[in-house]
């Protein structure tokens, strides 16, 4: 393994690992993720910290969400919990075992977008900026997460374009170097012509990204080999689905946890082994999602329980795939010497 996976050649786009290898991040809040005093049975208490951790964070000031209102940039500084359990990054990068991680965060701009891209909103976008050139390591930042997931997203593309665009040009001016902007599609449903009308451009995006619940998309992996940028699978998690209804997916189960392994992890890899040459990034959801208010009425996740460490089986399998040297673990990564700027 190199041990510069973050380090950018001319030809690579910002923090893309070297050829073959694929950066391994690990979510969705506090409780999965692990590995500190108060949240210690997550993924990285019972296997070895990956390359980064996915968090979220968003611009709805002032909005309620499962009794909890939003102040603007939540889950950045401190903890906050939304519905979905305590999500808090900086904790993560004041924490010893976590000292070189990589970041990826989403950040929402639901019912936002028109705000963001008219000025509103400068002041969150210059804090989240200020915050990431403190944390001093690569920050993968998804803006406006799943675009095309009109249903729950809604966004307006014009709006959505300019705030992309605005975040990236006070970001230039701040001079944010550490960061990857990432663009991300909800999966499947999105054609070539949608994902080009609803692109911010070649030179405001450095990596193209998709959610991975219930099959792969081809969509977004021909469009960003026509672009000629990685592909960051920025949300991962196992779902049970036969087209038509959605089953029980709770890896605790061993009769579930099987079908999970035949019916979605080994498609997962085969998608990973099967695309080296786009597929650069990945992060698995590893939450009980049937617990939080926030997904005990979406059909998709209440019936999902996606902690690799509660099936053994499913560990065993994972452990099988996961030490195969290409993915960057945290004992592999190197921070010092990263060169951000973008191809």
């Amino acid at each position: 393994m190199n041990n510069s996976n973050f380090q950018n050649n001319t030809l690579k786009a910002k923090f893309e690992p070297d050829h073959g290898d694929c950066l391994f991040f690990i979510g969705q809040d506090m409780r999965a993720i692990g590995g500190l005093e108060k949240y210690n049975d997550g993924y990285c208490d019972h296997f070895e910290i990956p390359a980064g951790i996915t968090l979220y964070t968003g611009f709805a000031k002032g909005a309620a969400s499962f009794g909890y209102v939003q102040k603007g940039n939540d889950g950045l500084k401190s903890i906050a919990n939304w519905g979905a359990e305590d999500s808090c990054a900086h904790c993560y990068i004041d924490a010893p075992n976590f000292k070189n991680s990589a970041i990826a965060i989403g950040l929402s701009l639901v019912d936002n977008e028109k705000k963001t891209a008219k000025g509103t909103h400068d002041d969150l976008i210059k804090e989240l900026g200020e915050w990431i050139k403190e944390t001093k390591r690569p920050v993968f930042l998804r803006i406006g997460y799943e675009f095309d997931g009109w249903d729950w997203n809604h966004y307006d593309k014009k709006y959505y374009l300019a705030a992309w665009k605005r975040i990236h040009a006070l970001f230039a001016k701040m001079k944010v170097d550490n960061v990857a902007f990432v663009w991300q599609s909800k999966g499947n449903g999105s054609d070539q012509k949608t994902l080009e009308e609803w692109y911010p451009g070649d030179d405001l995006v450095d990596w193209c990204g998709y959610s991975y619940f219930e099959n792969p998309d081809e969509e977004m992996l021909t469009f960003a080999r026509k672009h000629q940028k990685p592909v960051f699978i920025a949300e991962a998690t196992p779902i049970l689905y036969d087209g038509k209804q959605f089953f029980d997916t709770f890896l605790s189960n061993p009769e579930q946890a099987k079908k999970a392994w035949e019916n979605w992890f080994v498609p997962f890899i085969n998608t990973l082994n099967n695309n080296k040459d786009v597929i650069k990034a990945f992060s698995y959801i590893n939450v009980n999602w049937s617990v939080q208010p926030m997904w005990q009425e979406n059909d998709l996740f209440k019936h999902v329980d996606s902690r690799i460490q509660k099936s053994e089986f499913i560990s065993k399998k994972w452990l099988e795939e996961i030490s195969h040297p290409r993915y960057v673990k945290l004992t592999s990564a190197r921070i010092e010497g990263v060169n951000p700027h973008k191809r």
